[in-house]
């Protein structure tokens, strides 16, 4: 079955760019561009999408608004925000508003369809640098904001070992290649982490991680 996918950026050059990229893939089906997000939320009653890439700095409305609109209207939807490296204040933001995943706007084709893939399958795919970005200011939490003590909330020590990969930045695909298993195996040991800790997503998972103190914790 082929993933339908919206695009939404108001840069032309980089929307045909992105969207020529997008159909070179047989199990990609790009079923709209939007300009704004004002015009994705009209978009997306109209063109089924299972996935939107969402730009964030937008005229009319932008891509945070957008996502959080799209995402309360059509809770299956998955957003994945477009961003450049100066836009670091926007991360969490976005993540708050409902998007999925983040990752720069020029990663290689492949990388945006393995981005895509794994929305779908309900990961939080980011860009190796905005998922170091996105950790640095995580660390930078006032101590008052940590829980000491800390709880294991029954995690075992693979999935401690994997959260501790996730802190580090690292995709599935890096976690899998290092720890010698596959793909598959990563995202099993992820959703049964997301369920221990009661998260949705990779963020919330560090974050939680961190504030009861449980990163590179052994078992």
């Amino acid at each position: 079955m082929r993933i339908q996918v919206g695009l939404v950026e108001d840069n032309p050059r980089l929307a045909q760019s992105i969207s020529t990229s997008l159909r070179m893939f047989d199990n990609i089906e790009l079923t709209f561009i939007a300009n704004n997000g004002e015009e994705a939320v009209a978009k997306i009653n109209e063109y089924p999408a299972r996935v939107i890439l969402m730009d964030i700095n937008m005229p009319v409305m932008n891509g945070i608004e957008a996502t959080r609109i799209i995402t309360a209207n059509h809770p299956s939807v998955k957003v994945v925000m477009l961003t450049v490296f100066d836009e670091n204040d926007k991360i969490f933001e976005s993540i708050l508003a409902g998007a999925s995943g983040y990752i720069l706007k020029d990663e290689k084709p492949g990388k945006i369809i393995q981005a895509i893939e794994e929305a779908i399958e309900g990961g939080a795919p980011m860009s190796p640098v905005i998922a170091t970005k996105a950790l640095q200011l995580l660390k930078s939490m006032s101590p008052e904001k940590t829980v000491q003590g800390g709880e294991e909330f029954g995690l075992t020590s693979r999935e401690f070992e994997i959260l501790n990969e996730l802190a580090g930045g690292l995709s599935y695909s890096q976690i899998a290649d290092k720890l010698f298993v596959s793909p598959k195996t990563v995202r099993k040991h992820i959703e049964n982490i997301y369920k221990k800790l009661q998260v949705h997503n990779k963020i919330d998972a560090v974050t939680k991680a961190m504030k009861y103190q449980i990163i590179d914790k052994k078992s």
